[in-house]
């Protein structure tokens, strides 16, 4: 079985966030995201949740 490195676990999980009406991807820091500064490229929206590991 592989090993989960750190590094690649940070790469695809750390600070990145799905858009929950379009599910487009944003990388950004969550302090951003709770403070409503960040908007979806995509649809304008502003509400995100984190990405889930699979």
């Amino acid at each position: 079985m592989a090993t989960k490195l750190p590094i690649a676990q940070a790469r695809l999980f750390g600070n990145v966030f799905i858009c929950k009406e379009c599910n487009h991807r944003v990388r950004t820091q969550a302090v951003r995201i709770i403070a409503g500064k960040i908007k979806c490229v995509k649809c304008g929206s502003r509400v995100f949740r984190p990405v889930r590991k699979k």
